[in-house]
């Protein structure tokens, strides 16, 4: 099942999204929130007269870098034994279609593909065999990075942890199992042009990894979102670009660069 968030007539719900073409898709409208038990209303509205939100709010996101030995490479780092972990502030959030505010703090801002997994329930050192009870799902995301402060600065709070640095949507993929998760297809393009191109079975540390060495540290909540990686090919963006990431198996997800105000 699909789960989008979406905003209508200034009210904000989940929705089941039908169909297959683009066109024709509508969202049948949940009652209650999908982390729990829920039933469809039966009210449908057409995804073209609703506006995606971020499919979900995190109270954190826990991004892993370095997780691809060639984006390792290409960037002139070490592939690390163990994950490697980061944050970005639920402020980085923002959803399909929304815009990407280039830093005023900033000269190279890049893209990065990766697939997010959405956690489902309260959960806290989580046994490698129990993790695919813990995901509510899967979805896309662009870990949008000042690489100049990157450098710079050493730390990464300031060039991921931006305000719109966390592109997610367009919704929550459920349908998929861990298994099918860990061998996708992921790109980005920007402008049309392909810029990445990998599988998430190439990352060093699979989801199971990822979920248990996090959850040995903190308690996970519903809605939480886990960053992956980004398979090589990052590079810039500018204002103006157009960039979208595709992952099989869950949908594209589409932003605009702009100046910030």
């Amino acid at each position: 099942m699909r789960i989008a968030r979406f905003s209508i007539d200034g009210n904000v719900a989940f929705g089941a999204v039908e169909g297959e073409k683009q066109d024709e898709l509508v969202l049948d409208i949940i009652k209650g929130i999908p982390f729990a038990d829920f039933e469809l209303s039966g009210t449908k509205v057409p995804l073209s007269k609703v506006r995606l939100l971020p499919p979900v709010l995190p109270n954190k996101v826990v991004a892993f870098g370095r997780n691809y030995a060639d984006h390792a490479k290409e960037m002139g780092n070490e592939v690390p034994d163990a994950p490697f972990a980061f944050f970005k502030p639920a402020t980085s959030v923002i959803g399909p279609g929304d815009e990407i505010q280039y830093p005023s703090f900033s000269q190279e801002v890049h893209h990065e593909a990766e697939l997010a997994v959405v956690i489902g329930r309260l959960c806290r050192e989580v046994p490698r065999d129990r993790v695919k009870d813990v995901i509510f799902g899967y979805t896309c995301a662009n870990d949008i990075t000042a690489r100049d402060v990157q450098k710079r600065e050493k730390q990464w709070a300031r060039a991921k942890g931006f305000d719109t640095s966390c592109p997610l949507g367009p919704w929550v993929e459920t349908d998929l199992d861990i298994a099918a998760a860990n061998d996708l297809t992921i790109q980005l393009t920007v402008n049309g042009a392909q810029r990445q191109l990998g599988r998430t079975s190439e990352m060093t540390h699979p989801i199971e990894d990822l979920i248990v060495n996090i959850s040995e540290a903190m308690t996970l909540l519903p809605g939480d979102v886990i960053l992956t990686g980004t398979p090589a090919g990052v590079g810039p963006l500018n204002v103006g670009d157009e960039v979208a990431v595709t992952i099989e198996g869950i949908g594209t997800l589409t932003n605009k660069v702009v100046k910030r105000g």
